[in-house]
């Protein structure tokens, strides 16, 4: 009877034994699992901190972004004052503007087109906003100044129109006159300012081109 208790024991103790090996192999198991983990979560954080940019040389790339906006900024200023025979904006956004410093003028180029409808001579509402451009550009910069308004036509003989124009000179007269009008009713001098008709004279590169109203400011004198 004694032997088999001691037996009995020695099993009960045994399995305990199993139990507590089986145990900590577990827990040994998750642990490693666990700094296996760790490892990967710190070499991805060195990883991260390796290609991140230096403080300094953030601040550093910062000033040379500024540098680089500051010379184009500078580039862009330098075109807007052109040479002499260049276009030059003038402050008239999508208006072509030329200067000629020996001949002492202006000359602003509103195409036909946008100012009058064709075959005829009023001025069109919808150019009346380039042309108040045109005027305070003039009061601003050059008051007092002499402004011919130069009707241009193109090449081809009146046709369509004829019961309204004699020719083109007539319609290049007529399309300056009315220009001229609405200059000065937005408050250019009268003493300073007449229409001039150049007919097909000067043509351009292409007939849309030539038809055309050319404002030119004598800007000595």
């Amino acid at each position: 009877m004694t032997n088999l208790r001691m037996g009995i024991a020695a099993v009960i103790l045994s399995l305990g034994a199993v139990g507590c090996q089986n145990k900590v192999h577990d827990e040994n198991v998750a642990l490693h699992r666990q700094n296996r983990e760790l490892q990967s979560q710190l070499s991805d954080t060195q990883g991260k901190l390796r290609t991140a940019p230096d403080p300094a040389q953030l601040q550093a790339m910062q000033q040379e972004i500024q540098m680089r906006d500051q010379k184009i900024s500078e580039l862009q200023t330098q075109l807007q004052q052109p040479a002499p025979g260049q276009q030059s904006d003038l402050g008239l956004s999508g208006i072509e503007v030329t200067r000629d410093e020996k001949a002492g003028t202006v000359t602003v180029n509103v195409p036909g087109d946008v100012l009058f409808t064709s075959g005829k001579a009023e001025v069109k509402d919808s150019a009346k906003a380039t042309l108040n451009k045109i005027v305070s550009a003039i009061k601003k910069e050059y008051p007092n100044k002499k402004v011919f308004i130069d009707g241009y036509t193109d090449a081809d003989p009146i046709s369509k129109t004829k019961d309204k124009w004699e020719d083109n000179l007539d319609l290049s007269a007529a399309r300056a006159r009315s220009v001229c009008s609405y200059l000065l009713s937005q408050g250019l001098n009268a003493k300073n300012i007449a229409p001039r008709a150049m007919g097909s004279t000067n043509p351009k590169t292409s007939k849309d081109r030539s038809r055309r109203v050319e404002i030119v400011v004598a800007t000595i004198g």
